[in-house]
């Protein structure tokens, strides 16, 4: 007959999850404690665990808290020459811009930038062909609820209007993902490898760079051409913040020392890419 075994069971990881959650939390206080003691005890690792705190965070933020408001929006103006156009999307990298016609308030679609190739392959004959409906959904929206819609309608834009029906921003499938995932790069940003500042496609001002917020003043004077002080900050990033008083949303712009900034990355804490260019009336680079 065999001896029965004297060995300690070790629980499972299954098992652990399940004593550890036996706990019913009373609130999502008590839920998020109970996650961050499942990652002290190595039962999540701390990914997990901002993913999770992440999807929660998504249920309470609305289409306002995370849009690309107004101001910022880059827009096709219908009414432009096709060669302009063509330009313009070039020059900003996007994949799709909201068509107005007039006014930014007067949003007639959506244009894609991969259908311009269609201008150049015949069969069309201007812009206003290729405008595709725009999905419009109110400031108040969930964000859950509208990363739902997104994924049922195949959408990853929608544009954004206020209580009087006026257009307040816009908001992509990325920007909600990022609440979940944090910051997504795509083709647009920096590669690991690349230099702190690099030099991009003109607008319509001139000479435009991306600059990485940690990029030290110096070397910021060095490549755009500028005297910028650091006396109280040793990087770009942190001179920019200080021009906001504030930490900026993705999509904010400001101007100081001859530059126009705009956000182009940003986390919950910090500066991440920057898109610099010079005023008009700023002196030429030495």
């Amino acid at each position: 007959m065999a001896e029965p075994s004297t060995g300690r069971h070790r629980p499972s990881l299954l098992e652990r999850m399940s004593a550890l959650l036996l706990r019913a939390p009373e609130d999502r206080d008590q839920l998020l404690q109970l996650l961050r003691q499942a990652h002290e005890r190595e039962l999540l690792d701390a990914e997990a665990v901002s993913m999770i705190e992440g999807v929660l965070q998504v249920s309470e933020l609305t289409a306002g808290d995370v849009m690309v408001a107004r101001a910022q929006m880059d827009v096709v103006d219908v009414a432009q020459p096709t060669r302009r156009i063509v330009e313009y999307a070039i020059a900003t990298a996007h994949s799709r811009f909201p068509v107005i016609e007039g006014e930014r308030d007067n949003v007639i679609g959506l244009l894609l930038a991969k259908d311009l190739l269609r201008l150049y392959a015949g069969g069309v004959d201007s812009v206003r062909e290729l405008i595709r409906p725009a999905v419009f959904i109110p400031e108040s929206k969930r964000l859950n609820v509208l990363l739902r819609d997104f994924r049922l309608n195949r959408n990853h834009l929608a544009v954004v209007v206020d209580e009087y029906g006026g257009v307040a921003g816009l908001v992509t499938i990325e920007d909600v993902l990022e609440q979940i995932v944090g910051e997504i790069e795509d083709e647009h940003d920096l590669a690991p490898d690349a230099d702190d500042v690099v030099r991009i496609e003109p607008g319509p001002g001139g000479p435009r760079w991306r600059v990485r917020a940690k990029t030290s003043i110096e070397t910021v004077n060095a490549q755009i051409g500028v005297g910028l002080a650091g006396d109280e900050h040793d990087t770009f990033g942190g001179l920019v913040a200080q021009a906001f008083g504030r930490l900026p949303r993705r999509g904010d712009q400001v101007e100081f020392a001859g530059l126009r900034v705009r956000v182009l990355r940003t986390d919950a804490r910090t500066l991440r890419l920057l898109q610099v260019e010079r005023l008009p009336d700023a002196d030429a680079p030495s």
